[in-house]
């Protein structure tokens, strides 16, 4: 059966804040099926900008196996969703977009009709008429004939189901989920209500991470009857008068107590007339039962579903029209503001309605004034999205730079990859360090900078016992961490030093601002320490040993394709090779010359060492800049990458987002700009791929009303060469351009060969 897929459009006109042009619908160009396929671990569900909550189809529980027979699938997920798959279990509450690893996913709602199912694999059903548009999903379901329609505020999810007349259900599942965990409690407390809570947690399967997401379901129409189910342990011979329950599902009809363990779940039935409507409302917290109640009241004190359905247009068209596009190509705006609302679901915030948070690292309840933010992905995100929001929506940055020093305060450490307030120790390096430097040294610096270089510093210089920085006490003696077979950390030697020498790169950018000289030589001095993996008889960074030796045996391309492989993580030599943004020209000088460095930074293209998908090397396509009149290669390696790997079809993503990462190299890349290393205020120039682009500056940040980047010449062919530079009606011959000329107001117009 085919699945047919449209984006949604909604007709809505309506005026959104302070940066909103009057009129302009710009949902209209997001597809949110864009990265469903190809590992892009994106999903099409409901969700607000940056919301708690969002409702997304689940369907990978199943997969077809043998004679078109749907049988469990054991592939690892770390998305709700893949629109390959054809076998829907559910709809989940609380998800992540573009996450490498299994989590959340849970919290499903299930409408069947006739006779109650409780087994997944057996109510589970395929679906067509798929269509999807910001804080909108709707589908069929086959087996049912019911209409299941989706919308979302910041901490509730809203379902709206058409049923068929007669016996109908709505059920809901805590064992399925993508999270690791399957424990759960909950409560029926009226046949119009069910509250509880489920366990989530042990992201990457790190085991100190489990915490309770809570909830509260209300439903617009009592149910005629209702109970809860759990899924029944194997029983032994002793117990065959429980035969009938081995294994499989024991109902509790009318059952109103607590009921917690694994694998449990409530259900709802109703007698319903064709084409009558049940409505679901879902309120979630990350602090109690209490609070799910209060968000679920303060955001849905009715069931009115097309009001919610409008507001969330309205919330996405507030965000989405800071970058005014002009361009008579469609798929291109279709690819633009896909990839911009994809960068705005991550981080997320994580406060209730009442200010109250989970405290990081500890047992607790906080309280924040404004946004408490979550789901820090650094490793991915400081290379390019925390620099974007600088830009486009410094407010949100600034909001986010106080949670990971508030992360700070509460946990003693700086955030490396948290999710709900849990660190989860994930990837290599110390990546909050360049995105606070980063933000200050653009002028976004409403926070406490001497408590965040407090902060910075620790994680820079406790050489024991470092949760962020391990090994440090080598890499500090030595210059490099050392390869040791019987005591390697987790991700490779060369991969976590070359993230250090970036991050007191930064911290010495940032010492210099604040006048601690002394500091500043230090770091800086470091910093260059990637000297010390250079080895020239293969042009490579290569692992070394305690005594100075090479790693051996030593295949530069061993690793590609996210395979491990000894000094590196989720790459190999060739992707790492010139991953020192902080000196390029240094790394010219160490690989020989400028002519040696073209053409070694040209064969990882052509020689298909280079992988779109991979966080380390994506930079590369902008590094010809650093050699005059080199320039023109970063300009068609660029527009080729793009044409390549982003287009408007599920697989349009090259692969995993990483909470938006890829997504925002597009955005950057087809503005024209890119920002090359995080700390350096310059962007590469590159061919922008609109006929203009517009971003609307916030004036409580920035001294320009707007930045304008506007292009005359494209020809018809596939690549467009800059002949000239104009910035603000004056001949500009340099490829980079500095933040603040862009921040006061700059046009910048380029013309095409």
């Amino acid at each position: 059966m085919t699945k047919t897929v449209s984006i949604l459009f909604l007709l809505l006109f309506t005026a959104f804040g302070s940066f909103q042009v009057q009129g302009q619908d710009y949902t209209q160009f997001v597809n949110p099926f864009i990265g469903t396929s190809n590992f892009g671990a994106t999903h099409p569900g409901a969700v607000r900008p940056m919301g708690m909550a969002s409702v997304s189809p689940f369907n990978v529980a199943f997969k077809k196996g043998e004679g078109n027979k749907f049988e469990k699938d054991s592939e690892w997920h770390s998305r709700p969703y893949v629109f390959e798959n054809n076998y829907l279990t559910g709809f989940s509450h609380v998800n992540l977009s573009g996450v490498g690893c299994p989590d959340l996913g849970s919290l499903l709602l299930m409408p069947t009709t006739g006779d109650l199912e409780f087994d997944a694999e057996n109510y589970g059903t395929t679906y067509t008429n798929e269509t999807a548009s910001p804080g909108y999903y709707q589908t069929h379901l086959s087996k049912y004939g019911i209409k299941a329609e989706m919308t979302s505020t910041l901490r509730a999810g809203f379902s709206r189901y058409t049923f068929p007349k007669g016996k109908s259900n709505i059920l809901l599942n805590l064992g399925l989920g993508l999270t690791n965990e399957t424990g759960a409690a909950l409560k029926i407390v009226s046949n119009t209500e069910i509250e509880g809570y489920k366990l989530i947690g042990t992201f990457c399967y790190n085991p100190e991470d489990v915490r309770p997401v809570y909830f509260v379901a209300r439903f617009s129409k009592p149910a005629s009857n209702f109970g809860t189910f759990k899924k029944m342990p194997k029983m032994g011979e002793a117990e065959a008068a429980w035969a009938k329950y081995d294994d499989t599902y024991k109902p509790y009809p009318g059952y109103q107590q607590e009921m917690a363990g694994d694998n449990i779940g409530a259900y709802m039935q109703f007698e319903t007339e064709e084409g009558e409507i049940i409505e679901v409302q879902v309120g979630v917290s990350y602090v109690s039962i209490a609070n799910a109640r209060e968000n679920l009241n303060a955001e849905l004190p009715d069931f009115n579903f097309d009001q919610v359905v409008s507001e969330s247009k309205s919330a996405w068209n507030k965000m989405l029209n800071r970058i005014e596009v002009k361009s008579d190509n469609q798929e291109h705006k279709i690819i633009f503001y896909s990839a911009l609302y994809h960068l705005l679901l991550h981080p997320n915030i994580l406060q209730d309605v009442n200010g109250q948070y989970p405290l990081m690292g500890k047992a607790g309840i906080g309280h924040t004034t404004e946004n408490r933010y979550t789901v820090f992905s650094l490793w991915d995100t400081y290379r390019n999205v925390h620099p974007f929001l600088s830009l486009v929506y410094p407010e949100i940055q600034e909001e986010m730079v106080r949670s990971m020093l508030d992360m700070y305060k509460e946990s003693s450490w700086l955030p490396k990859w948290e999710l709900l307030g849990m660190e989860t120790q994930v990837m290599v390096g110390d990546p909050a360090t360049p995105v606070i430097a980063d933000t200050y040294l653009r002028g976004i610096r409403n926070f406490d900078v001497e408590s965040a270089y407090e902060a910075i510093n620790k994680s820079a210089t406790t050489l024991n016992n470092n949760p962020i920085r391990p090994e440090l006490k080598y890499y500090d003696s030595l210059g490099y961490i050392p390869e040791d077979p019987s005591n390697s950390i987790w991700g490779g030697t060369v991969s976590t030093s070359l993230e250090y020498y970036i991050s007191d790169w930064n911290i010495a950018q940032l010492a210099t601002a604040l006048g601690h000289d002394e500091d500043a030589a230090f770091f800086s001095t470091r910093a260059q320490g990637y000297h010390n993996y250079f080895d020239e008889s293969t042009g490579m960074l290569r692992p070394r040993m305690m005594d100075g030796s090479w790693w051996s045996p030593f295949d530069p391309k061993a690793g590609a394709n996210f395979e491990p492989v000894i000094g590196y993580v989720e790459g190999n030599a060739w992707q790492y090779r010139f991953y020192v943004p902080h000196n390029i020209p240094g790394m010219i000088k160490l690989v020989g010359g400028e002519e040696n460095f073209i053409n070694q930074l040209q064969l990882c293209f052509d020689d298909k060492n280079f992988d779109m998908a991979n966080e380390p090397d994506i930079t590369y396509p902008f590094l010809f800049n650093f050699v005059k009149g080199q320039e023109w290669r970063a300009q068609k390696t660029v527009q080729e990458l793009v044409s390549k790997h982003y287009f408007n079809k599920p697989a349009g993503i090259p692969g995993n987002d990483d909470t938006g990462t890829l997504s925002t190299w597009l955005l950057f890349s087809m503005m024209g700009i890119y920002p090359h290393c995080p700390g350096d205020m310059t962007y590469a120039i590159t061919s922008p791929m609109f006929d203009e682009v517009t971003i609307k500056l916030n004036p409580k940040y920035y001294a320009g009303e707007q930045l304008r980047i506007k292009t005359s010449g494209r020809k018809n062919s596939k690549i467009s060469y800059i002949k000239s530079i104009n910035v603000n009606k004056k001949e500009y011959s340099n490829y980079f351009i500095d933040h603040k000329t862009l921040t006061n107001g700059a046009t910048l117009n380029i013309k095409f060969k």
